[in-house]
């Protein structure tokens, strides 16, 4: 795989960062996550975290060097790092209240074989830039996205809307998210893979973002984006991060027959999980202390008891 890779997280006008992002590779496989803390929300930080320690361990456990099924990797990482945000807030008692659990958006995806896959929850973003022009993005788990695409309101009102930090699904609530389905596409040169928090892509006309890309290195043109999103949210800029490749391999020929397993086809031990239980990735004790373990490192600077 031949690509070149750019990241960055910015703190804004925020007292802290909540955003989270990071990515692994095997010489056969990239995998790349950005995770928004909500702000609104206790720990949203040690949420964001959580989830990133939980989809890398994920990958390094699954890529033996390329992952066998993107479609089941990716729901099964993304739910148990939900189930695993729900263990740690009440083994570590972080809030009373579960109205005010951490919480957190996640964006997450796999490149290998000449293919991008992907899955999300919340507004965290991804989009597909080909020959100048916006191929495919994530729709945002939001009222304003339904509205949208709805018709009843232009993107371009998106950015103003009343209800433009509301969400619809998240990490780390009191009811399940309902993972989306493992999208995909066939990667040409030159393809730009791109994901940012809401902070990054939220003050940013789809203009300016194609603009600021047009004919520029990622290492320059993305801090300038970066900067562009600072100044235009003023006062109240969010936290700031994207993570992009730059893809420098030609297409890969078409496949023959389905790349991947679709949802409504998965495996058993996947279809047949409750979306109402909040142990519907039924991992045992077991599975969440090895789990505790990889991560705890991680988690030991949210924690001053263990400092």
């Amino acid at each position: 795989m031949k690509y070149t890779i750019f990241d960055e997280s910015r703190i804004g006008k925020r007292p802290y960062q909540q955003d989270r992002l990071a990515h692994w590779q095997t010489k056969d496989a990239l995998f790349m996550v950005v995770a928004d803390g909500m702000g609104g929300h206790a720990h949203g930080d040690v949420a964001a975290q959580i989830t990133v320690d939980c989809l890398g361990s994920a990958f390094r456990n699954e890529a033996k060097p390329a992952v066998a099924d993107p479609d089941k990797f990716l729901f099964t990482a993304i739910s148990r790092a939900h189930a695993m945000i729900l263990h740690q807030t009440q083994r570590q008692g972080l809030v009373q209240d579960q109205s005010n659990s951490p919480r957190t958006t996640v964006v997450a995806c796999l490149v290998q074989d000449g293919y991008a896959y992907w899955s999300f929850v919340g507004d965290s973003r991804l989009y597909v830039i080909r020959d100048g022009r916006i191929l495919t993005r994530t729709r945002d788990h939001t009222p304003v996205q339904m509205l949208i695409d709805a018709g009843r309101i232009r993107e371009e009102a998106a950015a103003t809307h009343p209800d433009r930090n509301k969400l619809l699904q998240c990490l780390g609530g009191p009811r399940p998210p309902r993972v989306e389905p493992t999208a995909q596409v066939r990667l040409s040169e030159d393809d730009l893979v791109l994901l940012c928090s809401d902070g990054f892509w939220g003050p940013l006309t789809q203009r300016q973002l194609l603009m600021g890309l047009l004919g520029k290195e990622l290492k320059k043109a993305l801090p300038e984006l970066l900067t562009l999103s600072e100044t235009r949210a003023g006062p109240r800029c969010d936290n700031i991060s994207v993570l992009a490749i730059h893809w420098h391999d030609k297409a890969v020929s078409a496949p023959t027959g389905p790349m991947t397993v679709p949802m409504d086809e998965a495996p058993a031990d996947v279809r047949g999980l409750s979306a109402t239980e909040p142990d519907f990735m039924r991992m045992s004790d077991a599975d969440i202390e090895r789990q505790i373990a990889e991560i705890k490192q991680a988690l030991k600077k949210h924690d001053p008891e263990k400092k």
